[in-house]
């Protein structure tokens, strides 16, 4: 590759913790919520899925700190995998990553921010609405100007990243600066000063609880998409400065700064409303209502406040959206470079950017945010992911045994507890959600299936050419 523009480590330890603290907080915490109290209706268990959501995310960027200091390069999850356990397992990550985690990660972000705009713009009624029952479940198709927003919010940002990671690092740097300055002072706004705040509401409910092993986990699904992005810094790690000091630092504290933000966010949004203003706040079953977000800070500021707080949330959500397409773009970049995925995907342009790949993303990303609700996205998201997260976490087993002489900057905290716990809770979790949720997780399971012909054909087209794809 002599003469072949490279990836350029030009991410500071500002712009990855940027990263990690800026995709990590985006919608969901604004959001998820209301769901969450649909499923439990008592708030002590949702704080509780909250935490727990939290812990098994940490425990989670523990382990990925060691394998991305270890193997720091473009690629994060699909990296650590064809390391640990070879071409297939990594590929049908990088697949499923490309066809349904990252372009669908994208489209939410683009529909979360079309939802937060909705408190500054009036979209009007949808032009089209459609609902079909499929396997027990209600899915309704809407098309109007909201989700044209969301499309045109993927666009922007998608050419924003092809113009360099420098760019994408700064945009993402103040875009994060932004909604961290923001989310504290609403929340300290919302403790402080609601007029409808009652301690009571933190442990006492006005609507039905329905508390069980499942509707827990069910809840959890739906924090952990909130904490979802934890895992994204790796897969930029090849253009990260001193990634083996970087990487676990940002990872790190990152995640630390997002608990502590959630912690005290739901916190709030518990003490200023009753479940009974938690459960009917934006969600599937209630898509024209405000956020629970926006609800609890009407309660200080009234409307014309919350109107001003959903600048901010708009913000963070872009942030998200941003540090989404700048990371996962990677993933099909690192396969394509390997010989695993189609050859222009590995093209970088002047600016030493994989612009093929972060075109091919958004394009993708732009027919999922048409495609379904906000809920209905995020479990075929989260559902997927969360089986190569188990298995990126148990290759930390993998290549302490099979490279025990390569060099670890840093070690997993707590190892090998700490990986052992998240394994334990993931398990339990897919368990949990084949069980509750047959629709989400049978298509995550089957769009990672269509991607062994896939893998087949990239294999033989490769092996045609006299190409070696060994790790």
């Amino acid at each position: 590759m002599t003469g072949e523009t490279q990836l350029r480590r030009e991410l500071t330890l500002t712009d990855a913790l940027a990263l990690t603290v800026g995709t990590i907080i985006g919608t969901g915490v604004f959001l998820k919520t209301a769901v969450m109290g649909q499923y439990l209706g008592s708030p002590p268990a949702v704080l509780a899925a909250w935490v727990t959501a939290g812990l098994l995310s940490l425990a989670g960027a523990l382990t990925y700190a060691e394998l991305g200091a270890m193997l720091p390069r473009a690629g994060g999850e699909y990296v650590f995998l064809r390391a640990a356990y070879g071409d297939l397992p990594a590929f049908l990550y990088g697949w499923m990553r490309f066809a349904v985690a990252a372009a669908g990660s994208i489209a939410i972000y683009g529909v979360g921010f079309s939802i937060f705009l909705a408190g500054l713009v009036d979209y009007g009624a949808p032009w089209y609405v459609h609902t079909v029952h499929l396997l027990g479940s209600d899915i309704t198709w809407r098309f109007g100007a909201q989700q044209l927003t969301a499309v045109g919010a993927v666009v922007l940002f998608s050419v924003l990243n092809g113009f360099g990671v420098v760019v994408g690092g700064r945009v993402q740097s103040w875009l994060t600066a932004v909604k961290v300055i923001a989310s504290v002072v609403i929340i300290g706004g919302v403790l402080i000063g609601s007029r409808t705040g009652r301690i009571a509401n933190l442990w006492t409910s006005d609507h039905p609880a329905t508390i069980s092993a499942q509707s827990f986990g069910s809840a959890m699904l739906a924090a952990l998409w909130a904490f979802d992005g934890w895992n994204n810094l790796p897969m930029a790690a090849g253009e990260v400065r001193d990634p083996g000091r970087t990487v676990p630092r940002a990872l790190i504290l990152g995640m630390v700064v997002v608990l502590a933000v959630y912690g005290l966010a739901n916190l709030a949004y518990c003490y200023a409303l009753p479940m009974s203003a938690i459960v009917t706040s934006n969600s599937t079953a209630y898509p024209d209502a405000p956020p629970v977000a926006t609800k609890a800070v009407e309660t200080f500021l009234g409307e014309a406040g919350a109107q001003l707080v959903s600048v901010a949330f708009v913000l963070s959500s872009l942030g998200a959206l941003n540090g989404s397409i700048l990371t996962n773009a990677r993933v099909p970049y690192a396969m394509a470079r390997d010989g695993l995925f189609f050859a222009p995907f590995g093209r970088l342009n002047r600016a030493a950017v994989p612009v093929w790949a972060i075109t091919a993303q958004g394009l993708w990303a732009c027919v999922l945010a048409v495609s379904g609700t906000f809920d209905q996205l995020t479990d075929y998201v989260v559902f997927a992911s969360w089986v190569f997260y188990g298995l990126a976490t148990a290759g930390v087993f993998v290549l302490r045994r099979t490279r025990p002489d390569a060099e670890r900057p840093y070690r997993t905290l707590g190892y090998p507890f700490v990986s052992l716990a998240f394994l334990g809770v993931t398990a339990w979790l897919i368990v949990n959600t084949l069980l509750t949720n047959p629709l989400a997780s049978g298509i995550g399971l089957g769009i990672i299936a269509l991607g062994l012909p896939l893998y087949w054909f990239n294999r033989r087209n490769v092996t045609s050419q006299g190409r070696d794809i060994s790790a």
